[in-house]
């Protein structure tokens, strides 16, 4: 027996989406060959179709992404968290009757007693600067907790096995360094853009540090 139709008004508020996207959405996956029954008005219902192209997710596709983004929601990033339940549902309201049932069942589950990493406010504001590529200014503090303020150019945050990192270019010293999120006591945007430098420096940076590992004595 076939699913009953669902309304377009339920997908967009499941997929956070306004009903123009939603129907955009929608054609735009017809066009790629997905099976969708129904109109405006009455409902839409994806078909079971072994002809489908690859982006229907199979069944170990939904595993991982049920276990990664289950990852993501245990990080201790609330914007994150908001994140990955989004992209959980919206994934969800794209998959045939059979992919739901994978999604809502899967095997592989991630459960966690406390967060990983301790939520920062200062998070935000480093993310907000890497997208926007301008520099942050933040109060830090070191191993001592003596306090010093500096300028960086945030590249990308690090979700390291027990500690949160920001890779930067620190504009004080004039070459890339990495800061602790937990030791950041406060940070806002500085409104100085260093546009389009972070995807080389982000290149490098990361060159160094593969370098660094490689040269790194075993044991």
């Amino acid at each position: 027996m076939l699913p009953a139709p669902v309304t377009a008004a339920r997908l967009a508020e499941e997929t956070g989406v306004s009903l123009r996207s939603l129907y955009r959405d929608i054609d735009s996956l017809r066009a790629a060959g997905a099976h969708i029954e129904g109109e405006r008005g009455y409902g839409y219902r994806l078909i079971e179709d072994g002809a489908l192209p690859p982006q229907i997710f199979d069944r170990i596709e939904i595993e991982a992404l049920v276990l990664g983004l289950s990852e993501v929601r245990h990080m201790g990033d609330p914007a994150l968290a908001r994140a990955a339940a989004a992209v959980l549902a919206k994934v969800a309201a794209t998959l045939p009757d059979t992919g739901q049932q994978h999604l809502l069942h899967a095997v592989s589950q991630v459960r966690r007693s406390e967060e990983r990493f301790a939520p920062s406010p200062a998070t935000a504001v480093i993310r907000e600067g890497c997208w926007r590529e301008e520099a942050v200014t933040i109060r830090y503090a070191d191993g001592e907790a003596r306090i010093t303020e500096r300028t960086i150019w945030p590249l990308a945050i690090v979700y390291l096995d027990r500690k949160l990192v920001v890779l930067t270019w620190c504009c004080l010293r004039e070459a890339h360094r990495m800061f602790r999120v937990d030791r950041i006591a406060a940070a806002e945007l500085a409104g100085a853009s260093f546009r389009p430098k972070r995807v080389g420096l982000l290149r490098d940076y990361l060159a160094v540090l593969k370098r660094k590992a490689a040269d790194a004595p075993e044991g």
